[in-house]
């Protein structure tokens, strides 16, 4: 359980909203008034980021919530992303739909807004493509070491139908390793080399590797390159890497692969070899 997560412990499931003037300083004020009583937290911010519909239940909302907290003890900053959900009269941090037996995160897809299309994770195909398909992507994750290249090998035929977007996501607290292959990935991309990403998961590594050098040896060996260790901590490798990390985070994405396809999340993950 994140420390977030712990601090959100003692607000009450459901509450009734105090006045305010709209359903988001409705929210806002209600969890912010939450830890008024806090021992743990020195102050608190609570920002609405989005409001999504459940198609399903559309009497709820689900509502992507910002809380940016400073820590008494220490003075550290904690900010953490989470849903809350609402129907307008009640807030709650967790909502279960009795009918499927799901909780409601489930049937909440954030979509990817035309904003967070990025040229620079553009690998394959013409921008104004009939079809845009996002990947986010550890290449160290198993089940992404046969899909990606797959899906890659599949749209790249075909580049006025299929605009391929590659997303950096390393799943550092699984395969740390992942995360300087990904900015050694990133250096390469931005020196004009081609196809770095489909290579990036013939690159054969520990997931558990901590060592910039062994790690860059075989990355090297791969790509036929010589990327250096503090090439990795340049600028500009630096803040795309936080680019693509961000994106992820404004669409609580938190596994890999996740899909997007023209926009919306495809859970089947399968929609791009479906489309006409």
């Amino acid at each position: 359980m994140s420390l977030m997560l712990k601090l959100l412990a003692i607000i009450a499931v459901v509450s009734s909203f105090a006045n305010a003037n709209t359903i988001n300083e409705k929210i806002e004020t209600f969890i912010e008034g939450s830890f008024e009583n806090n021992p743990n937290i020195k102050s608190i911010n609570a920002k609405v980021l989005s409001k999504n519909e459940i198609l399903e239940y559309k009497n709820w909302n689900a509502y992507m919530v910002e809380l940016d907290a400073i820590l008494k003890k220490d003075g550290r900053q904690i900010v953490q992303k989470m849903m809350w959900f609402s129907d307008g009269e009640v807030v709650t941090k967790e909502l279960f739909a009795l009918k499927e037996g799901k909780e409601m995160n489930e049937f909440v897809s954030i979509p990817f807004k035309d904003k967070y299309y990025n040229k620079a994770n553009l690998i394959y195909g013409n921008e104004n493509a009939k079809h845009k398909v996002v990947i986010f992507s550890d290449p160290l994750c198993p089940f992404c070491k046969t899909f990606v290249p797959e899906a890659i090998d599949y749209m790249k035929k075909e580049p006025n139908k299929y605009a391929l977007y590659y997303y950096h996501f390393p799943l550092e607290s699984i395969h740390p390793a992942s995360v300087e292959l990904a900015k050694a990935a990133i250096t390469l991309e931005l020196q004009g080399r081609k196809n770095v990403v489909l290579d990036l998961y013939k690159v054969k590594v520990d997931p558990n590797e901590k060592s910039n050098e062994k790690i860059l040896l075989e990355f090297n060996k791969v790509m036929n390159s010589n990327i250096k260790p503090f090439e990795l901590f340049s600028k500009e490798v630096i803040a795309h890497f936080k680019n693509d990390l961000e994106v992820a985070s404004m669409l609580m994405v938190n596994g890999t692969p996740t899909i997007f396809f023209d926009g919306k999340l495809d859970k089947t993950k399968m929609k791009y070899k479906e489309a006409k």
